[in-house]
């Protein structure tokens, strides 16, 4: 095992919960360094970072690691001193990095290329709510080019400290760990760099080559197992996905009166529907599901949907590359042994980042070689263009077009007790340019909405604070500070309008703002799109409503309940 410096001696964890909202922004300072009296530099302050408890998440289990084959699977935690690393761990970094620098064009570019301006500095959520410099997303990524300039540059050969290099060293690593787990790879940043330089794309080589040393959290590592051996990231096994959808067939039915038959894995269909397992699986992304379910039978839509590639999300765009890869093939293969024509994805945000921004140069083959059509409406017949490569049409574009050609009876008034406004999903708006759709769909079923400033909206969104893996609850703190700026617009918009519902398109933000909510503006809930196209559509046959998925009461309908 490598040998421990003596700088790096972690204490015992101590007790921790997280401190009120105004105890945690209290100490947030955003002055210069020097006015803080950290006048030393942060290339010498590596042996200093402390890893606090409630600002990460816990190490990956040996098991998850074993499950895909990955590196140096072993019990170990961030909080220990040795983090039983293989005694050759700088030469595995060193050759990962030189790979990789070859692999990816991108990658050589941006550790060259950056002058440092600061333009994308205050631009992150973390450092936003944090102030540590090294959320900055220019010094996140120093962090990297410092060991890039020292072992891959002439100058920084020579020059050292000079030129912005140093040694990689135990420390180096631990701050690289704490750092890239504190990137929620969102892209804000990227939006303002004159350069064009994608952080996040330096964050995902970095967590690449903390994985090539068994350095990975298992809020990641273990969805990455559960997806590789059973088709969905929380284990579930078929009959237990299906077991959940007839419950929703259920809970519908007591709503709406209507009983509903989706089918499971049915061969020659035209549609097969994949969305997130979070839909299936969580609250409040369960109501999106109930929705999807109602709108395919309202429309007698050919669909099918699968329990054994049961997941569109994909933690392997967290982990590298090459696992991206392997978990998205899994939709294609299931798409190709069923014979389905196009498939339809639902409300998820890397899912559809990694099929937007990836696929074209990963997996396109796998696409073209399950026989897939260029997807059209069965309902509208319009052809989405878009997705001639990819044959998948994200579901809020397909909804869209329904109510653009008025093949859906809508009453916007069942939604007349919510005043909404919409998070813009980082992958699905960064990534997709999916802004006007959520929004059309919004104003036809629902009569109260109101966006957030701009600047926090559209390309410009600000994170939910937990996703790429980091909606944990062991890391709660970094996940408020994270999310204090998407908190502080919908407070904004819930004092001046009423706002009382935060809606969005991914199923991490499903998970992750009802507990931004509940901490920093308790009056609002969360919801998926679908959940509101469901309670505003008039089914046919159905019995008088008098309640919404949650059963909670229609407005002016309470006292006919």
């Amino acid at each position: 095992m490598a040998d421990i410096p003596e700088s790096w001696k972690v204490p015992p964890p101590k007790a921790w919960k997280l401190s009120t909202p105004e105890e945690l922004v209290k100490d947030v300072d955003h002055r210069p360094l020097s006015l803080l009296g950290l006048e030393k530099g942060w290339m010498r302050t590596a042996p200093d970072v402390e890893i606090k408890p409630g600002m990460h998440c816990h190490a990956a289990l040996p098991k998850r690691l074993e499950t895909v084959d990955m590196p140096n699977p072993r019990q170990w935690s961030a909080m220990d001193e040795d983090w039983k690393l293989p005694r050759n761990w700088k030469e595995i970094i060193l050759e990962g990095f030189k790979d990789r620098l070859g692999r990816f064009r991108s990658f050589q570019l941006f550790m060259d290329i950056c002058v440092r301006c600061g333009a994308c500095a205050d631009k992150c959520h973390y450092f936003i709510g944090s102030a540590d410099p090294k959320n900055m997303p220019v010094l996140r990524a120093e962090l990297l080019r410092s060991i890039y300039r020292k072992y891959f540059t002439t100058a920084g050969k020579l020059l050292g400290p000079i030129a912005g290099a140093r040694e990689l060293t135990l420390d180096v690593l631990r701050e690289w760990w704490y750092y890239l787990y504190q990137c929620t790879e969102c892209r804000r940043c990227s939006v303002f760099c004159p350069y064009g330089i994608d952080t996040a794309e330096i964050t995902m080589m970095g967590r690449e080559l903390t994985n090539l040393l068994g350095l990975n959290i298992d809020w990641i590592a273990a969805p990455v197992a559960f997806c590789y051996r059973t088709g969905n990231h929380m284990g579930i096994q078929p009959h237990a996905y299906k077991d959940m959808i007839e419950f929703f067939l259920d809970e519908i039915e007591n709503v709406t009166g209507v009983r509903m038959s989706p089918t499971f894995n049915r061969k020659g269909a035209e549609i097969l529907f994949i969305t997130p397992s979070g839909d299936v699986f969580g609250d409040p992304g369960t109501y999106t599901c109930m929705g999807y379910l109602m709108l395919f039978h309202e429309l007698g839509l050919d669909v099918t949907w699968s329990t054994y590639a049961s997941e569109g999300g994909n933690f392997g765009f967290f982990t590298s590359n090459e696992m991206m890869k392997r978990l998205n093939a899994k939709m294609y293969a299931e798409a190709k042994r069923l014979g389905v024509k196009w498939i339809l994805g639902g409300e998820c945000g890397h899912m559809w980042r990694v099929i937007n921004q990836y696929m074209g140069t990963m997996n396109l083959d796998i696409a073209e070689g399950s026989k897939l059509e260029e997807p059209v409406s069965p309902i509208t017949g319009t052809k989405f263009e878009n997705t001639k490569s990819t044959k998948m049409v994200h579901i809020t574009e397909f909804t869209a077009d329904l109510i653009r050609h008025n093949k859906l009876k809508l009453d916007p008034s069942r939604n007349d007790h919510l005043k909404v406004t919409f998070h813009d999903s980082c992958n699905t708006s960064r990534g997709m340019g999916l802004f006007e759709e959520p929004r059309y769909i919004i104003k036809n079923v629902c009569n109260h909405f109101y966006d957030m400033p701009a600047g926090t909206i559209r390309e410009q969104t600000f994170c939910c604070g937990g996703g790429s893996g980091l909606n944990a609850g062991e890391d709660m703190e970094l996940r408020m500070r994270g999310g204090l700026p998407r908190a502080n617009a919908v407070k904004y918009v819930h004092e001046k309008y009423g706002v009382n519902k935060l809606a969005c398109i991914c199923a991490i933000d499903r998970a992750v703002l009802p507990n931004l909510m509940e901490y920093f503006v308790p009056e609002v809930d969360v919801t998926g799109l679908h959940e509101m196209v469901a309670n505003a559509m008039i089914l046919e046959g159905e019995k008088e409503k008098t309640v919404d998925l949650r059963g909670e009461p229609l407005p002016g309908r309470e006292e006919s309940e």
